[in-house]
């Protein structure tokens, strides 16, 4: 949960990397990210909505971003994240979580793990609205689904197997899994702006 007093203050802030500073660091990768990046499209209705609650008196006006490039689930969501930002006209800051695990620490899934990515939205005076953490609930219930079917399909599957196989059917479901996470991250604005 988020601490009282943030280590996130709007000059700390400003430290973060823009996208394509971020994306000048990527080691790990990249051409994942780029092809999901170009693939990524918001549609009307989703592009409307983040543009009027970023409207708003309280709306959201910047996006803060916790990452890594090894990570499946940024790989997969930190593309549609820079999206929402540019849809909604959010300025936007990532951090690599391994070097700022101070700014992590604040946002652990169920306060106990560094799950990632972790987007969290500010509004122009940096007061904290919401954030959103790793995937959306589809995305969450189908990949255990998938990780299920795979064991039972093969229970002697080796580990290095069990991911490769992992990695293909989930990639096969990343469209539905980010545009679900767009609208996940509307309804969390909506509902923390009523």
């Amino acid at each position: 949960m988020v601490q009282e007093a943030s280590v996130v203050t709007p000059e700390r802030y400003a430290q973060g990397m823009t996208y394509d500073q971020y994306m000048d660091t990527v080691k790990v990768n990249k051409a994942r990210i780029e092809e999901y990046y170009s693939n990524v499209s918001l549609d009307a209705e989703q592009t409307a909505r983040l543009q009027e609650l970023a409207s708003r008196e309280s709306g959201p006006a910047r996006m803060m971003v916790i990452g890594e490039d090894w990570c499946g689930d940024v790989v997969r969501e930190l593309p549609v994240l820079a999206r929402v930002a540019e849809a909604a006209g959010l300025e936007l800051r990532i951090f690599p979580r391994d070097e700022n695990h101070d700014i992590m620490n604040e946002f652990l899934k169920e306060g106990l793990y560094m799950s990632i990515p972790v987007a969290v939205f500010y509004d122009q005076g940096h007061e904290y609205i919401c954030h959103w953490i790793e995937r959306s609930e589809v995305a969450n219930r189908e990949q255990g689904e998938i990780e299920a079917s795979i064991r039972s399909e093969q229970p002697d599957i080796s580990d290095q197997d069990f991911g490769r196989q992992r990695r293909a059917r989930t990639a096969a479901r990343a469209g539905d899994w980010q545009k679900a996470t767009v609208d996940e991250l509307v309804g969390l604005l909506q509902e923390h702006l009523h």
